[in-house]
């Protein structure tokens, strides 16, 4: 099969015809299209919206990228730029500036590049569209509508893709690894972090990255406190802080604010075919493989679990690449899409689960872990996993729980669960 464009119907766009259509050029997309390229007979196709290939870690100018995927350590863009070169190297074919804008059929999607419009038809889809940032208006913050509010991603495509500048005083809202790569950016920018908020009583980074944060940089933590008012008009001049045990409010006078973390997964796409989505991840869900309803549609990355570090995204693409060559090679267990499966629920504290599907027969999940996020810290975490009516296995961990952060269970907890029952609840206590 083949990328070249070919009209199939006069007046109707160009068809392109693919082995494998890879939609998202970031972490999850590229490692895929590298380890499937040199692979498939027939041509591996990459498409993504912006203007360069790379996700998140090109305008993320930083150390701490590669450390599990290429087993170094390097900058965001430099990373980037790796995960691209190797791709290429690898044969894959990657287009920018080219948007997917809907289906045409099950394995068809409808496109719009600078060549025009286009479909794509595919014997495999990856969606690895990635994740985002709810803005300010979806977190329903109340107040002004100024100048200098940003989310993460918009704050690091000013100062690192253009070179722009913001203000001189900001306030980051949020305490993840991403709230941290944002004082970074500031920083750069010549902007001071007056404050950074947290609603929990610890903040949800690594103490490893908030020490040298509270010390080094010198950034304040205000840890169960939120922002409950933007305030200024045409520029913002400061926000409103409500300490959530005694509900006193105080004014931060501030010329930027950054809301980062609680992400959420660009599901667009995978919302217009119909493919099932997980109502806790709000991405597809998928089983162990990374099959979507779909058949014939996998999805990767931190489509499926919001949000969690590049490499790790990355060795997601590595692992969907495998399945799609077994879909290839006719050898897949079950081509036909979910089906019979075992679903897994989180409870409790736990936010959500993934994968959210078990099947007879189907391989251990990326990194053999099952991924969970929750929404309280405990530091010494007792994992319990129930089916039926009876717990089937229990597992303490020597690694806490922590709002923030993606939280990893052993593929082992899942040894004794039926794959011909019913429903399988996962707890943390």
């Amino acid at each position: 099969m083949s990328t070249t464009p070919t009209p199939h119907t006069p007046g109707a766009p160009d068809l392109l015809t693919p082995d494998v259509l890879i939609i998202g050029a970031g972490p999850a997309g590229l490692t895929a299209a590298a380890r499937l390229a040199p692979r498939v007979a027939g041509e591996v196709l990459v498409v993504d919206r912006e203007a360069e290939a790379g996700g998140i870690p090109r305008h993320s100018d930083h150390t701490g990228y590669g450390l599990r995927d290429l087993r170094r350590v390097m900058t965001g863009p430099r990373y980037a730029r790796h995960l691209t070169e190797r791709a290429l190297a690898a044969g894959a074919v990657i287009r920018t500036r080219t948007m997917v804008t809907g289906w045409a059929a099950d394995d068809t999607v409808e496109v719009t590049s600078p060549q025009g419009r286009l479909h794509i038809r595919a014997r495999a889809i990856v969606l690895a569209t990635g994740a985002r940032e709810r803005p300010r208006p979806a977190r329903r913050i109340p107040g002004d509508r100024p100048h200098g509010v940003y989310t993460t991603g918009q704050l690091q495509n000013i100062v690192h893709l253009h070179h722009g500048k913001v203000g001189k005083r900001a306030v980051v809202v949020g305490g993840e690894l991403v709230s941290w790569s944002a004082v970074l950016t500031l920083r750069e920018a010549g902007c001071d972090t007056a404050l950074m908020v947290s609603r929990y009583a610890k903040a949800e980074s690594y103490a490893a990255f908030t020490l040298p944060g509270r010390t080094v940089l010198g950034v304040p933590v205000a840890t169960r406190a939120r922002v409950t008012r933007v305030i200024g008009k045409g520029r913002l001049t400061g926000v409103e802080i409500e300490n959530l045990d005694t509900r006193a409010r105080r004014v931060v006078a501030c010329d930027t604010v950054v809301f980062t973390g609680d992400w959420i997964p660009d599901h667009e796409l995978a919302r217009a075919a119909g493919i099932d989505l997980d109502p806790r991840t709000l991405g597809p869900l998928v089983d162990t493989a990374l099959r979507t309803s779909r058949p014939g549609v996998y999805a990767a990355g931190n489509l499926l679990h919001p949000v969690d570090t590049a490499d790790i995204a990355a060795l997601d693409g590595k692992h969907v690449a495998d399945q799609v060559l077994h879909r290839l090679a006719g050898t897949d267990t079950a081509p036909g899409g979910p089906g019979e499966g075992v679903r897994v629920h989180a409870e409790g504290a736990l936010r959500w689960i993934a994968p959210g599907l078990l099947r007879p027969g189907d391989p251990a999940p990326p990194r053999n872990r099952l991924l969970l996020w929750t929404d309280e810290f405990v530091r010494v975490p007792r994992v319990t996993v129930r089916q039926d009516g009876r717990v089937v296995a229990r597992r303490t961990l020597p690694w806490p729980a922590a709002p923030g952060r993606v939280l990893r269970i052993p593929w082992s907890v899942m040894k004794d669960v039926d794959r011909h029952g019913g429903p399988v609840t996962v707890g943390v206590t």
